[in-house]
């Protein structure tokens, strides 16, 4: 009888022990706060590794910024003058410039973009340089005949083409305008139906442009 009173003794003394554990470390621990105060940064959700304090939100929005459109800071004007040409053969324009539109070709019966334009002359009337410049290539080609081109300040390009086999001017030539550089044929087979004539274009970059936009002035 006495031990079983001294087992539940013990039973009750181990838990009144451990409350009073449980107690003193809360005691302790409110002793501690409030003798060392957290820093309420610390605790604050929204301030963290990378997050934005005042001076960084400051200094995004005084940061310069350039224009929509506009990237580069110091543009610049091109003042460069469009080429001044005369046409290289006396005659009718028999075909336009059409690359903005399809242009119909008599000879492959077939509508098609058209990076020139056609003038229709006698055979073997002299065909002129249109402006100053370097021959950079004569050639035959397959399907535009005897070809003559000339290089032009600026980045300027004149092509020549269904020539007679016969021409006045070599590569690497200094032609001024008016100059004679071959005569009419009939070589391209691209537009053998037009006859005897010249197809002549112009381009810039390598760009195709209306031949007819840069004739001289009288």
């Amino acid at each position: 009888m006495s031990n079983q009173k001294n087992k539940g003794f013990s039973g009750k003394g181990y838990y009144i022990a451990l409350i009073l554990c449980a107690a003193a470390i809360g005691i302790s621990g409110y002793l501690y706060y409030q003798n060392n105060p957290v820093d309420p940064q610390l605790q604050s959700p929204t301030i963290g590794v990378g997050s934005p304090n005042s001076d960084d939100i400051q200094a995004v929005a005084t940061h310069p910024t350039v224009p929509n459109g506009n990237t580069d800071p110091n543009p610049t004007t091109d003042n460069k003058k469009p080429m001044q040409t005369m046409l290289p053969v006396a005659g009718e324009t028999v075909a336009g410039y059409a690359m903005d539109c399809l242009s119909y070709n008599a000879t492959t019966r077939d509508w098609r973009v058209h990076n020139g334009i056609d003038i229709a002359a006698e055979a073997g009337a002299p065909v002129c340089a249109a402006a100053d410049g370097t021959v950079y290539t004569t050639y035959e080609d397959d399907m535009m005949g005897s070809t003559v081109v000339i290089h032009h300040d600026g980045g300027y390009v004149t092509v020549y083409s269904s020539l007679g086999s016969e021409l006045s001017v070599s590569a690497g030539d200094k032609v001024i305008m008016g100059q004679t550089i071959g005569c009419v044929g009939n070589t391209a087979l691209l537009e053998s139906a037009i006859g005897d004539h010249v197809h002549f274009s112009v381009s810039c970059s390598d760009k195709a442009m209306d031949p007819l936009d840069f004739l001289k002035s009288e």
